[in-house]
């Protein structure tokens, strides 16, 4: 690690600025994937993805909820019809299924260190929106041995 001049404990300026942006961007990211996998998730139970039920499985304000969808449809990840709910477009459905096998993954190794299921299932809600393909990779090679 290339060390600050001024403290050497603090990455040099670039490197630190590279790692809080990279944090920036996962947090910015998270939301859209956490809606993508829930609304997957409630279409594939054949129900539809309503605001309303949305909301109370994230435990949102139902405004919090609509504006997201905006989002969603803005960047082309979702669609929706009156009484119909929100739909994922294919790019929503490739996200949604990124983000499980992501979520799944991170699951499988906490599990395997020994954390409870629950724990495991938390946990992951966080890490797996933070985690890089090389440590994506890491988890993988280690649960396959």
């Amino acid at each position: 690690m290339e060390a600050d001049g001024k403290n050497p404990n603090l990455p040099a300026e670039p490197t630190q600025a590279r790692r809080f942006g990279k944090t920036r961007a996962a947090q910015s990211s998270a939301t859209l994937e956490d809606y993508a996998e829930l609304i997957d998730d409630l279409q594939s139970g054949g129900a539809p993805a309503r605001p309303t039920d949305i909301a109370r499985r994230l435990g949102i304000s139902h405004a919090s909820v609509i504006k997201t969808i905006g989002r969603l449809k803005r960047e082309g990840l979702a669609t929706s019809l009156p009484y119909r709910g929100v739909l994922l477009t294919p790019e929503g459905q490739n996200l949604a299924a990124r983000s499980r096998e992501r979520h799944q993954l991170v699951v499988a190794l906490l599990l395997a260190l020994g954390v409870p299921r629950e724990a495991a299932e938390e946990d992951a809600e966080g890490i797996e929106h933070h985690i890089s393909p090389a440590t994506l990779a890491a988890f993988r090679k280690f649960l396959s041995k």
